[in-house]
């Protein structure tokens, strides 16, 4: 078995431009529900987790930011789920 043991910064810049663009999509979609404030706290807390990964990447602190990319597009996947997020791309979200 082959592990992987270390977060390199190649895979950093890949999950920060996945994220980067679930986000943007996540934003400019429609809500199937009538949960507006719910919407707009997800997004901040996505915001916020997001925020923290370019803190720890511009640190040298690999390990944090790729754990609050993690949180962040776990929040995406969340509001995509139910419906906070009108998404149907199955490459930057658990949809469709």
């Amino acid at each position: 078995m082959n592990l992987i043991t270390n977060i390199t910064e190649e895979k950093l810049k890949k999950y920060f431009e996945i994220t980067g663009k679930a986000i943007q999509e996540a934003e400019n979609s429609s809500n199937r529900t009538t949960l507006k404030a719910e919407r707009e706290d997800f997004l901040d807390m996505i915001k916020r987790y997001y925020s923290d990964a370019k803190f720890f990447y511009e640190r040298g602190d690999f390990v944090n930011a790729f754990a609050a990319l993690n949180y962040a597009h776990g929040w995406l996947d969340a509001g995509a789920r139910i419906g906070l997020f009108d998404v149907h791309n199955s490459k930057l979200f658990t949809v469709d």
